[in-house]
């Protein structure tokens, strides 16, 4: 999995790294480093396996440290859907958000116990399009509708959608009075639970509804980078990094931005 030349031109600016910025080690090329670590992020293979063709795996992981210190996928991220909004190309009268689950085999930061087993949600905040926005990661266990104002201020560029929608799992009161705070509209199906004379959707609104698959369809993309379905990395930095790069590559398909 590579990128192409202009995608690169994109990318280089943050991604550069000054001669002794990495532990003293002669700088490696920016590129090939960061090829390799699209190809784990891609083909989930351990780092010992990682084919001759690429620096070496310790040198690569060095970098993918050095990067998750410096936040930079997630600067990245911020950057490519800042150059998408200035161009028109994010629509945010309708945005979407949901979770998934990432097994945690290894324990660590951010992992709890679900009827699944041990593991991360990742959740996502996607666009009418389904160009990724926001993303967050918590301990398995934390409720999705906590996690919502958590996803939102990992957004740098000031982006604000105006009207989220999700599953029920996002039927809280609590919840909407946040983002009506913000002046954000928040639409999901009521629980089963919920007392008719509680009801606060009618059903206009709960139309915007049938195109949640747009946020579903965004998370079998990233399901397509196998290192994001099992989560074997201990330090949450690097697997919220490896998370954030899989977010950059599907907001890099809307390139050029002209």
């Amino acid at each position: 999995m590579f990128i192409t030349d202009e995608q690169w031109e994109v990318l280089k600016p943050v991604l550069e790294v000054p001669k002794s910025s990495v532990y003293g080690r002669p700088r490696a090329n920016a590129r090939e480093v960061f090829e390799a670590i699209l190809f784990i992020l891609h083909t989930g293979i351990q780092w010992k396996y990682l084919p001759k063709t690429f620096p070496p795996k310790s040198t690569v992981h060095d970098y993918l440290q050095f990067w998750s210190t410096q936040q930079a996928f997630r600067k990245l991220l911020a950057l490519v859907i800042r150059q998408l909004v200035q161009k028109g190309r994010v629509d945010l009268q309708q945005c979407f958000v949901d979770a998934t689950f990432a097994a945690a085999k290894g324990g660590g930061e951010a992992v709890g116990l679900t009827r699944k087993g041990k593991g991360t949600k990742i959740q996502l905040v996607v666009d009418a399009k389904g160009i990724p926005l926001a993303v967050s990661l918590d301990a398995a266990d934390r409720a999705e509708s906590h996690m919502v104002q958590q996803t939102l201020a990992w957004d740098e560029n000031e982006i604000q959608p105006e009207r989220l929608i999700g599953d029920k799992a996002y039927d809280c009161d609590a919840l909407d009075d946040a983002l009506a705070e913000l002046g954000i509209e928040m639409i999901s199906p009521h629980r089963r639970n919920r007392l008719p004379e509680n009801k606060t959707q009618d059903g206009r609104p709960l139309r915007r509804y049938r195109h949640r698959w747009v946020v579903e369809r965004t998370i079998a993309w990233l399901g397509n980078h196998r290192r994001l379905l099992t989560r074997w990395e201990k330090h949450l930095s690097n697997f919220s990094s490896f998370t954030l790069l899989g977010c950059l590559m599907l907001t890099l398909r809307h390139l050029p931005f002209s």
